[in-house]
């Protein structure tokens, strides 16, 4: 028990140097970019860091298993130098034994990725993404989808205009029961207009079946009240971004993503990409156990037979190929060519039988 616990104590260390180091070169880098990002805006320096500051841990929390493959392979090369692995061999412990500790390790860390790091990635990206569009465009534009339908707010020259709707088609070019709400540049609402749907073209939302309420200056709106066979509507927003705003899932923590997958469901959205990404954050953790079983088939050796530079490249390679194995099931789930379990659960439990036959391949008995 004490030598799983140094184990699993040596392993932590390595995990904690490497991610302190990534995320020093990743602000670094990041803090270059938000300066590039915003050269053509009034956006102080200070206030270049808090975006930095807001967006590196989602780079953080998708690099983890490049940080888990390096923790091991700085794990095991150490003990190898050192000749402690030698040492456990000689005291009857196999290699499988001596990965029991870095292997539930790598499982508490990936839970804490999943359950604690999730949700605060999710609110430093939402802020990020907040913070950023209103450095550009004041905000002016922003969608949301809650259990009383779909929101959409969008702005211009002459003034802001939130839009509500009960329902959307499934790839959210047609808005059903919609309502716009358009108001003056300083704030007094100014119409109300109700349709059957509302579809948006180029730069115009297309509504069917209107009704307009004038409220600046009629003394009584629906007196004033005018229908429509069809109306066009400018708008500032488009498809791509309606549709980015409801397929990331950044801003999203997994201890919200069932309601959110339901309120898209009952919004007429297709929720497939959630799901996907849902089971996928549930499979993390394996993944991650993944990882280290895969860096430490190539690194539980001793340094004495040459080609540890060779080896961690190919655990490295190795890595990076399930992880790209990974992404493409995910892709392949989200358009409906594999099931969703399959896309979430088959790359972390390939890659465990994968690294489990190399381990078992390499050792003597």
């Amino acid at each position: 028990m004490i030598l799983h616990f140094y184990f699993a104590r040596r392993f932590a260390m390595a995990f904690l140097m490497l991610t302190g180091v990534f995320f020093a070169l990743i602000a670094l880098v990041d803090l270059i970019e938000q300066t590039r990002r915003f050269a053509d805006y009034d956006v102080s320096f200070a206030n270049r860091i808090g975006l930095t500051l807001l967006h590196t841990p989602e780079t953080i929390n998708e690099i983890l298993p490049l940080i888990m493959i390096l923790a091991t392979v700085v794990l095991f090369i150490g003990l190898a130098r050192s000749s402690e692995l030698v040492v456990t061999r000689a005291a009857g412990r196999s290699a499988i034994n001596a990965l029991l500790a870095p292997v539930a390790v790598a499982l508490v860390i990936g839970a804490l990725a999943v359950t604690m790091l999730g949700p605060i990635v999710a609110s430093t990206t939402k802020r990020y993404a907040v913070l950023s569009d209103s450095y550009r465009n004041n905000g002016q534009a922003t969608v949301l989808v809650s259990g009383d339908g779909v929101w959409l707010r969008q702005g211009g020259a002459d003034g802001q205009t939130v839009i509500r709707a009960a329902r959307s088609n499934a790839d959210a070019s047609v808005l059903y029961d919609v309502t716009f709400l358009e108001y003056a540049p300083l704030g007094g609402p100014q119409r109300r207009i109700e349709a059957d749907s509302a579809a948006l073209g180029n730069g115009a939302w297309a509504l069917r079946a209107a009704k307009v309420w004038p409220l600046a200056d009629a003394v009584n709106p629906e007196a004033s009240a005018e229908t429509y066979t069809m109306l066009q509507v400018p708008s500032t927003l488009t498809l791509e971004r309606i549709r980015d705003s409801l397929g990331t899932l950044g801003g999203v923590s997994i201890w919200d993503m069932p309601d959110y997958i339901r309120q898209l469901e009952q919004a007429g959205f297709s929720a497939r990409h959630q799901i996907v990404w849902f089971q996928s954050e549930l499979a993390r953790p394996a993944f991650l156990m993944a990882m280290v079983l895969v860096a430490a088939a190539f690194t539980m050796r001793h340094t004495r037979f040459g080609g540890t530079g060779t080896a961690v490249l190919a655990a490295v390679l190795l890595g990076f190929g399930l992880y790209f194995i990974r992404s493409f099931a995910q892709i392949l789930g989200e358009n409906g060519q594999i099931p969703v379990a399959l896309a979430a659960w088959a790359p972390p439990a390939a890659a465990i039988f994968l690294a489990l036959g190399l381990l078992l391949h390499a050792e003597d008995g």
